[in-house]
Order: C-alpha cells, then sequence, then structure tokens
C-alpha cells in the first residue's frame, strides 16, 4: 500500500454539508440582543442565507442562547427570532432563524433572489 493509500485510509472522512440553504457572503446591517437583555448589539453578517446568519463578535455568545434581531435589507427591516448554534471564540456566532415577524421569510428570499442574478 503506498503512502498516499495509507493517508486517506487515516483521514477522517469530511462530514456533509448540512446547510439546507445556499449561504452568501454579503454584508448585511443588523441589530441583535439576547432574549433575556435590552442591550442592543450593533453589526454586520459576513454570510447571509435563507436558514441564517454569521456574525463576527469578539465576546461570542454562548451556543444555545435564543435571540432576537433586525436585518436591514435595502432599508426594510426584517425582524428575526433565532438560535446561536455555532461559536467561534473571539471571531463570531452562527445564528439560525427560528422565525420571522410578518413576511419577514418572503422579504429575505426576494432580497437573496436579486444576490443570484
Amino acid at each position: 500500500m503506498s503512502f498516499i493509500d495509507k493517508q486517506a485510509l487515516s483521514s477522517p472522512p469530511v462530514p456533509p454539508d448540512r446547510r439546507v440553504f445556499p449561504r452568501y457572503s454579503v454584508q448585511v446591517q443588523m441589530e441583535l440582543r439576547e432574549e433575556t437583555s435590552d442591550v442592543p448589539l450593533r453589526l454586520q453578517t459576513t454570510d447571509l442565507s435563507r436558514g441564517g446568519c454569521y456574525i463576527q463578535l469578539i465576546m461570542t455568545l454562548p451556543l444555545g442562547t435564543l435571540v432576537r434581531g433586525t436585518l436591514w435589507l435595502a432599508d426594510t427591516p426584517v425582524r428575526i427570532r433565532g438560535r446561536v448554534v455555532t461559536r467561534h471564540p473571539q471571531f463570531g456566532n452562527g445564528i439560525m432563524f427560528l422565525e420571522f415577524e410578518g413576511d419577514g421569510a418572503q422579504v429575505l428570499t426576494r432580497y437573496l433572489d436579486t444576490l443570484e442574478v
């Protein structure tokens, strides 16, 4: 068996991408609050999809934290409720969207569809 064959056998399998929706590298203004806090964080997304976003934060939020936020999509506010699903200390958090207020899901879909062109 060659070195390459041995290396392939010893390498851990690459986990499948579990994302349901494609993500876009787009900076969108966002205001985010922990559900138990009135203190807003004003930041930008680095990635955005129909299912969630990634935000850069030096002081990251703990996994499982429930949040409420507002995304500003072309001057249109989209209010979401979400949960922190990834945490990279001193770098950022992944937020999974759980609920949208009003027609927020449709507004987000239309916004992301314009990015696909």
